[in-house]
This record gives C-alpha cells, sequence and structure tokens, in this order.
C-alpha cells in the first residue's frame, strides 16, 4: 500500500480529524464533506486498466476533505476487515491535470482494519459497504499559500510558498478479498534440502542451525525447507515472521524472533538485500533457509554480531 498512500497522505491526514462519529459503520457507504461540490462531475468508464474520463466543473474548491460514491458497481459490498484493491486517478482541482495515475499497473491493496478506521474513519466509511465496481471520488482541500515574512532589520521580504490547488482522486473499487489470517508456525509439505547447505533441526518449535563445514557460498540461496500452500509473496509486501539468524563463520547467534517471543513485522523493501531476494515469489506457510553473502547482508563491516556471510531460517507467517 505503498504507492497509494504516497498519493493519499496529505488527505489522510487532514481526513484524520474529521472523522466524526466513532459509531459503527453503516451497510453501505458513507459520503462526507461538501458532497454538493460533486454535482458537476461526471465519469466515463474505459475498464479496469485504463483510467476514466473526468468531466467537472473547474475550479473545484472545497474547505474540508469530502468523499462521495459517484457511480455504483454491480458487485458486493466491501465488508469491514477485507482489503478493497483499487486503482487511483489524482487530478488538479484547478485545470483537471493529471497528477498520479496508478489504473495501467497493478491494484492498490487498501486493507479495511481497525488501524485504517481510526487513523482515517471518514476513507474507512466511505469504502466499507460501496460495491465493487465502484468509484469514489476524493477531494482533498488544498493549502493556502504561507504569508510573506515580514521585513526585519532592512532585510526583504522573501517570496511567498505557492498554494496548492484541491486535488481530487477518483478510486475504483475492483475487487475485495477476506485477509488470509496470520499463522502460527510453517504448514506445508517438507522438502529436502540439496547436500552442502548448513542443517536445519527443530528443538521446542525453534529453529536450530548447524553451519560445520558448510562453505562460503558464492551466491544467494533460498532454500525451501517447508514449501507453504499459501499466497505467493510479492518484494512489495508487508511480512509477518519468525526467524532465526547465526553467522555462517562459527555459528554465532546473533538474532531470534524466538528468543523475543512473538513474531515480527516488516516491509520486505525495508530489509537486507539477502531477505528481499531470497523471500519475494516464496509462498506463507513457508519456512526458507537463506544463505547470505555478505554483499547482500551488511557488507564487510557487519552490524553488531550479524559479520560476514549469514544463515537464517525464516519462517512466512503472514504477507500483505
Amino acid at each position: 500500500m505503498r504507492r497509494l498512500l504516497a498519493i493519499l497522505l496529505p488527505g489522510l491526514l487532514l481526513l484524520t480529524a474529521c472523522g466524526g462519529s466513532t459509531a459503527e459503520p453503516e451497510p453501505t457507504s458513507v459520503s462526507a464533506g461538501e458532497t454538493a461540490k460533486f454535482d458537476s462531475l461526471k465519469l466515463t468508464d474505459n475498464g479496469d486498466k485504463k483510467a476514466p474520463g473526468v468531466e467537472f466543473t473547474k475550479p473545484l474548491e472545497v474547505a474540508e476533505p469530502t468523499i462521495k460514491v459517484i457511480t455504483e458497481g454491480n458487485g458486493e459490498a466491501v465488508k469491514a476487515n477485507q482489503v478493497a484493491n483499487i486503482s487511483i486517478l489524482a487530478l488538479n482541482g484547478t485545470d483537471g491535470s493529471t497528477l498520479e495515475d496508478t489504473f495501467p499497473g497493478e491494484p492498490e491493496p487498501l486493507e479495511l482494519n481497525d488501524e485504517l478506521k481510526t487513523s482515517s474513519e471518514v476513507i474507512y466509511n466511505a469504502f466499507v459497504g460501496a460495491k465493487v465496481g465502484s468509484s469514489l471520488a476524493l477531494a482533498v482541500p488544498g493549502q493556502q499559500s504561507a504569508p510573506a515574512p515580514s521585513p526585519s532589520d532592512g532585510a526583504s521580504p522573501g517570496p511567498s510558498a505557492a498554494a496548492e490547488p484541491t486535488q481530487l482522486l477518483i478510486i475504483k473499487v475492483l475487487s475485495a478479498e477476506d485477509v488470509a489470517p496470520v499463522l502460527e508456525k510453517p504448514e506445508g509439505e517438507t522438502v529436502t534440502p540439496p547436500a552442502g547447505l548448513p542443517t536445519v533441526s527443530e528443538k521446542d518449535g525453534v529453529p536450530e542451525i548447524n553451519v560445520e563445514g558448510v562453505a562460503a557460498p558464492t551466491a544467494l540461496v533460498s532454500q525451501d525447507l517447508i514449501k507453504g500452500n499459501g499466497a505467493t509473496v510479492k518484494e512489495t509486501d508487508t511480512l509477518t515472521v519468525n526467524y532465526v539468524g547465526v553467522t555462517l563463520e562459527g555459528g554465532t547467534k546473533f538474532d531470534s524472533s524466538f528468543d523475543r517471543g512473538e513474531p515480527a513485522s516488516f516491509p520486505l523493501t525495508g530489509v537486507i538485500k539477502g531477505w528481499t531476494q531470497g523471500l519475494a515469489g516464496k509462498t506463507v506457510g513457508s519456512r526458507v533457509l537463506l544463505v547470505i553473502p555478505k554483499d547482500l547482508a551488511y557488507g564487510d563491516e557487519g552490524q553488531g554480531e550479524a559479520k560476514g556471510d549469514l544463515v537464517f531460517v525464516v519462517d512466512i507467517l503472514g504477507a500483505k
């Protein structure tokens, strides 16, 4: 959802302050704000992979965040705690120029969970109850130009910051799906790894890694020990995992979520390259052995006790 947040962040921050009641959402989408400003808005559907044609009276200006279903789809209503897969067209409210268009790419997932409800109840309530195939309009107020500073001590006043126009976002709900539950442990088919890799045993549900006699890797090794039956992990996913990490030289354990007593969650784009490259394409439910050359880990300097080539066992418990 990183791309979506980059587009919606200004609106999300503003919408937080305008969330209204904390009552449970109605079974149909709830509009909010100056919805009469959308009376002139007309959409021409061009399919799921091409942005719609958009007509509206310009300039579009709103004083408060405004959201409404403009065209209703024919699908099932989106439910709380589902993931809505959406595409977004962001327009300049003053002249209608395109600021962002995600329609040609893969849909963006928007998880309709308690976190979204707390941070932006207006958006949450608009999506929960909207039907698949619907197009929503979200208008985010522009920011006024900052006043020029008063001259002091003979200094010349600086230029005013440019005002930002209202943004108009057209958001199409392409599909909705239930969120797969996070697993408690790996689930799938046991795989026998090839010879020459670190060996992995298990004690009380915790993997133990033996690196004795294992040669330094010439490339990243990503080997399934258990092949999970869940969704395929994408490089842009946020994962929930349990893991153990040891150094290849000496087998020193330097990190373990098992020792902390709870799984870890992180975006796969925000970890060492060996994890990003080694876990993308794997499946939820898998237990994966990673043998990572130092150039895909923490380099020559290392990080704490994590020095040189590293070995991890990673249980992929969830992805979103």
